[in-house]
């Protein structure tokens, strides 16, 4: 959203939960800027991450037929390298799909298997095969006016190497989820 060429700002307090959550996560769907602002730092760093899920103009079809499908992850994942279907496509529960990608320095490998598809709704994926146990999840939901909020949830539990940077992985992992989103929403309102 643009106003006079400037994206609008909203200071919400008590945006860790509740009412004040909500507002700052229907503001933030609708384009503004958000300062969020609430006293429990927990809660404040996970309402955060409901906040920063990417808003596009585009239908809920769209962006979950996009992002539903591993084929497409490299074009809008920061750190995916390349992706291979070890099961036949197109996406389905019980699929399962080879990752490379590239994270703190290091490359990973791991298999992902979708474990829930509710078309247009939620994608939930976790490791069949990899450095340590992970989930994925997404959601989306139409915005008014016909947009799209998706979310886009990471986690795990580091073993190995992973787990002595464990503490740096949570921030890093939550830039480039930030970073996937933004990326993906600018892709889509790339298409004409």
């Amino acid at each position: 959203m643009n106003i006079n060429g400037r994206t609008p700002t909203a200071v919400v307090t008590g945006a860790s939960s509740g009412i004040g959550k909500a507002a700052a996560c229907a503001l933030a769907a609708a384009g503004w800027r958000i300062i969020a602002l609430g006293r429990d730092p927990g809660r404040c760093a996970a309402a955060k991450l409901a906040i920063s899920a990417a808003s596009s103009g585009r239908p809920v079809d769209m962006v979950s037929g996009y992002a539903a499908d591993p084929t497409n992850a490299p074009g809008w994942y920061v750190n995916i390298q390349s992706v291979e279907w070890e099961t036949p496509p197109p996406p389905a529960v019980g699929s399962r799909v080879a990752f490379v990608a590239r994270f703190l320095g290091r490359t990973l490998r791991y298999t992902y298997e979708l474990v829930e598809l509710v078309p247009g709704e939620r994608l939930v994926m976790r490791t069949a095969q990899g450095p340590f146990p992970m989930e994925t999840t997404y959601t989306w939901e139409a915005t008014y006016g016909g947009g799209t909020r998706m979310t886009l949830r990471n986690r795990g539990e580091p073993a190995g190497f992973s787990k002595l940077v464990a503490p740096f992985m949570a921030p890093a992992m939550r830039r480039a989820n930030r970073k996937d989103l933004a990326a993906l929403a600018r892709l889509l309102e790339s298409w004409s």
